[in-house]
């Protein structure tokens, strides 16, 4: 029978099981070999918090959702087209996600009586018609599998491991996609392991040719190529990109990178990372807990290195005073938090956008710091190189702001010429006759960097309060005032040096979006589709938090309504009310996902309808919520 080919933009698949299923491999293999077929990728790893919950449960689901089309792929997609479910929990839990008429590709040995108890189903929704507005392809992939090898001496234990990757074959037939670069990683994974490798391979073909010859696949899709603009790509996730950011920034200063942390989730991968890159003369530490990290980072910039630490929300709390002594003793050290949703330990492996105060003020005493925020997965490269700029020009602590989202999610990025990368200048004391170690440039008032073994140049210093000039421990409440101004000062001048904010539509009007992190994504894909409906509406993203660019003021007092999307009550928001005198509108999201672009469409179009209210504030409160 003749297969139909239908042409799609776009399409999102959600692979779904029991954590034990192998979902975020079989979902990192789709999405890479949708990147190596020319389309543009994001992706979205939904894993539960527990190691290793009990099978068929609905709290130990795993998901892997990727979403490629040909052009504009910003989010992991608002709705999937395609859901892979293992068992019957994983269909439960993911089922609210797919869109009416989607595929449904379903592990029917996965509805038994006990699967079907444990997910709280009754009757079995294969048989009971409560599926009947999707199209589902019930398989014994067990079944099918032995039938795939009957002619092959397996034994039966290893065929069943590969359910996983039968199931990612089947996909790959229906969206047309090539087998090689899967065989490639399949064999160079398990090199040395022949019968494995025989196995997987068979068991990726063996699905492939299940949806060939069955009567029932009556369709491919086919996602033609994205226009991107010419050069190299790879995938990567916001932690891949900021340990190369990382190593990349290092060789442009001509300085020894130095990594101390503590594993945290969702900032350990930039730990694994980093320790892949030892040839390039990295060292890194694994320390015993978060305050030996940030120490251990401390002393390492004190001896000249970019220094490095990373870590999570909570990891943070533990790092706060050594922040502070980062900040009295000017170091330049990079400090990287992957946010996740708290508070406490949270929801571990789950995001949100909520440590933007812990980042501005979560010290003890006048600690200030600049903040930058990553906007996806690969714009954590450009600013992990933004972040060591600042750091090694100002000499002074900087914060950058990840999550969980971006920090894991991939998407395609253009790999850079390295040497048309601008340098990244350190700012060593060259004069022994004249250093002092607080005499600051005076453009930029970072202090002169002096590191041990630069004859003439010896110095202490620590965490008590420093004499201007001098460095010498000093309790003169004056110079307190004054080394307190002078450190303020130095953060508020790095606006001068920073981009200032750009805004895409009218550059003045009745509605702008402003974004921050995380948001971007499904921020500028909602406001794409209004401006395509002819909808008059304004977006801008901030990539700098402190301080502020220096138009950002101009731009806000431009528009009558701003509206700040945010995953958590609105951090952002209150920030900029209090330092513009500007009311702003929330859209606030704390349920450790990340924003949809139909969910920011929506509440957007609503206040488009209002557009009778000229004026805003107005008098009556009523009139406008504070939040949508």
């Amino acid at each position: 029978m003749d297969k139909l080919i239908e042409h799609l933009e776009e399409v999102t698949v959600r692979f779904a099981g029991d954590s034990g299923d192998g979902m975020q491999l079989i979902g990192t293999q789709f999405s890479d070999t949708a990147g190596f077929a020319g389309n543009e990728v994001n992706t979205f790893p939904d894993y539960p918090s527990e190691i290793r919950a009990p099978e068929g449960t609905l709290y130990g689901v795993s998901a892997f959702q990727v979403h490629f089309g040909s052009k504009n792929i910003h989010t992991s997609g608002d709705f999937v087209d395609v859901l892979v479910a293992m068992n019957a929990a994983s269909l439960k839990v993911n089922l609210a996600h797919v869109r009416e008429q989607g595929i449904i590709i379903v592990n029917a040995e996965g509805f038994d009586d006990r699967n079907l108890k444990l997910a709280g189903y009754a009757k079995n929704p294969l048989e009971d018609g409560s599926l009947a507005k999707f199209n589902v392809f019930p398989i014994e992939m067990n079944k099918e599998l032995k039938k795939a090898f009957i002619e092959v001496d397996t034994p039966t234990k290893l065929v069943q491991k590969t359910r996983n990757i039968f199931a990612l074959g089947i996909t790959y037939w229906l969206f047309n996609r090539p087998l090689e670069a899967t065989v490639n990683w399949i064999n160079k994974k398990f090199k040395g392991k022949e019968d494995v490798i025989m196995a997987n391979v068979h068991s990726l073909q063996g699905g492939w040719n299940f949806a060939e010859k069955h009567p029932d696949f009556r369709k491919q899709y086919i996602i033609d190529k994205s226009e991107l603009p010419p050069g190299k790509y790879r995938s990567i996730t916001g932690n891949q990109a900021v340990a190369l950011g990382l190593v990349v920034a290092a060789t442009k200063a001509h300085l020894p990178l130095f990594l101390g942390s503590y594993p945290i989730t969702p900032a350990t991968d930039i730990l694994h990372a980093i320790s892949g890159y030892k040839k390039y003369g990295v060292k890194h530490l694994q320390a015993e807990d978060e305050i030996a990290g940030i120490t251990s980072a401390i002393g390492a910039a004190f001896g000249g290195s970019l220094a490095v630490t990373t870590t999570s929300g909570p990891g943070l709390s533990l790092k706060t005073e050594a922040i502070g002594l980062a900040i009295m003793t000017e170091l330049p050290l990079i400090i990287v938090n992957v946010m996740r949703a708290g508070p406490s330990t949270g929801l571990p492996t789950k995001t949100e956008q909520s440590d933007l105060m812990q980042a501005m003020y979560g010290r003890h005493g006048e600690a200030p710091m600049p903040v930058l925020a990553a906007a996806s997965s690969a714009d954590c490269f450009d600013m992990t190189l933004e972040a060591a700029r600042i750091a090694l020009k100002y000499m002074t602590p900087v914060m950058l702001l990840t999550d969980g989202y971006i920090g894991q999610a991939s998407e395609p990025w253009r790999i850079p010429e390295i040497d048309k990368l601008p340098e990244i200048a350190p700012h060593f004391a060259q004069d022994a006759a004249t250093f002092k170690p607080y005499l600051r440039n005076p453009e930029t008032l970072a202090r002169q960097w002096a590191i041990p073994g630069m004859q003439g140049m010896e110095h202490r210093i620590g965490g008590l309060e420093k004499e201007d000039g001098s460095g010498v421990v000093s309790h003169d409440p004056m110079n307190h005032q004054k080394m307190v101004e002078l450190r303020q000062r130095k953060v508020d001048g790095i606006a001068n040096d920073i981009p200032d904010l750009e805004v895409m539509g009218e550059q003045e009007g009745d509605l702008l979006l402003l974004s921050w992190g995380s948001s971007y994504g499904a921020a500028k894909t909602a406001v794409e589709h209004l401006q395509a409906q002819g909808h008059n509406i304004s977006y801008a993203h901030l990539r700098y938090l402190n301080p502020f660019p220096r138009n950002l003021g101009d731009v806000l007092h431009k528009f009558d309504r701003v509206v700040i999307p945010e995953l958590n009550l609105g951090q952002l928001k209150n920030l900029i009310q209090a330092k513009y005198v500007k009311r702003v509108m929330g859209i606030n999201k704390v349920q450790g996902k990340p924003f949809k672009a139909v969910e920011l469409e929506e509440k957007l179009l609503k206040l488009i309808s209002m557009r009778d209210i000229k004026k805003w504030p107005t008098n009556k409160k009523e009139d406008l919520p504070v939040d949508l």
